[in-house]
């Protein structure tokens, strides 16, 4: 399921409210610094070409649609940063950022601004500047084991969850961690984030990241790989009630 435009919605988000989303990737082609067996938007395109639409097609667009949605007297919760793959991997990423919080507080000043990431890029301090300018860093730690992210994220360049937890920790706080849980099989490798192991060291992760919140989820929509299972709530909810025990506030997408 790719995103063919800039501006997606407004739909409605499971975690977030009335959406309004914003694609900084390619309209034709899944383009990510992860591969996950479970991502929506299917498996990377192996030999895409590098077009992005610039900071001014992005600003003239969401202009446009928040003037739209104004005019029509219809409001937003928040406007989301996801789309086809990673945005913080759009090479004028801050800048957009800045142009958002602009246009939001001119048009819908009491809406929120988020970012979904997978955090392989916040080593760049240009995207941790930008991503703590916004209301909701919303930051992927589905593992806090490196076998486990190469078996269900796959990166596609060097990765290691060492780093990236120092990179999240040093955020104060400043951090959402979403984490999807699920079991399966791809590739000739078995996954399960769910067991005593994976859970033990996640949260001594978080112990170290302690983020404002946690929001754990679990398979939703169809997925390129198909033998993978779904967690369902009640399990979700128990190791939900292992972090709210580290007093870090917790959300459960049913």
């Amino acid at each position: 399921m790719l995103f063919d435009t800039i501006i997606v919605g407004p739909i409605h988000s499971r975690r977030l409210g009335r959406s309004l989303g914003v694609n900084l990737l390619h309209e034709q082609a899944k383009i990510c610094s992860f591969d996950c067996v479970y991502c929506e938007c299917g498996f990377n395109f192996q030999n895409p070409d590098s077009y992005q639409p610039s900071r001014a097609e992005v600003y003239k667009a969401l202009e446009a649609k928040l003037i739209e949605l104004k005019e029509r007297g219809e409001g937003i919760d928040v406007i989301t940063f996801a789309g086809n793959g990673e945005p913080t991997t759009h090479r004028e990423f801050p800048e957009i950022i800045g142009d958002t919080i602009t246009l939001r507080d001119a048009h819908f000043p009491e809406a929120k601004i988020s970012v979904l990431s997978n955090a392989t890029m916040i080593w760049k301090p240009q995207v941790r500047e930008a991503l703590n300018r916004v209301d909701n860093n919303i930051l992927k730690l589905d593992s806090a084991l490196d076998s486990t992210v190469q078996a269900i994220n796959r990166p596609t360049g060097r990765y290691s969850v060492e780093k990236v937890i120092e990179e999240l920790a040093a955020f104060h706080g400043n951090v959402i961690i979403q984490t999807l849980f699920l079991r399966g099989e791809y590739d000739g490798k078995r996954f399960d984030n769910t067991t005593e192991e994976e859970v033990s060291a996640w949260l001594d992760a978080l112990r170290r990241i302690m983020p404002k919140e946690v929001m754990l989820y679990s398979l939703d929509r169809p997925t390129p790989a198909k033998n993978l299972t779904k967690i369902e709530y009640g399990e979700l909810d128990r190791i939900a009630a292992r972090v709210r025990a580290l007093g870090i506030a917790t959300q459960v997408t049913k």
